[in-house]
């Protein structure tokens, strides 16, 4: 009997993340062009176009920028050449990519 509940409670906890999962899933028509980036501005495009949180990570997972866009442009002139990890939340959806700044 103590089996069958431990069956049932993992059953139970898979099926919560699975549901999660599906909440938070990738942007609906989001592209990221150009990358590389050379010109110091990168796009972000989605289907709705809504306002987007964009948070940026070096290689080691540390945050190097952290903002808000309203529309389609990104400035990176700050950021050092290298390869990035890009995050974009845009309402309970994120799209996560390697940017790489040359």
């Amino acid at each position: 009997m103590k089996h069958l509940y431990t069956l049932l409670f993992l059953l139970f906890l898979t099926a919560g993340f699975s549901q999660q999962e599906k909440s938070r899933g990738d942007i609906e028509g989001f592209k990221l062009y150009p990358n590389p980036v050379t010109q110091g501005k990168v796009y972000i495009v989605t289907a709705s176009n809504a306002p987007k949180n964009v948070h940026i990570y070096d290689v080691l997972g540390t945050p190097v920028l952290k903002t808000t866009i309203l529309g389609t442009e990104l400035n990176l002139t700050g950021l050092d050449a290298g390869v990035y990890l890009i995050q974009v939340y845009e309402k309970d959806r994120v799209a996560t990519r390697k940017l790489i700044v040359k």
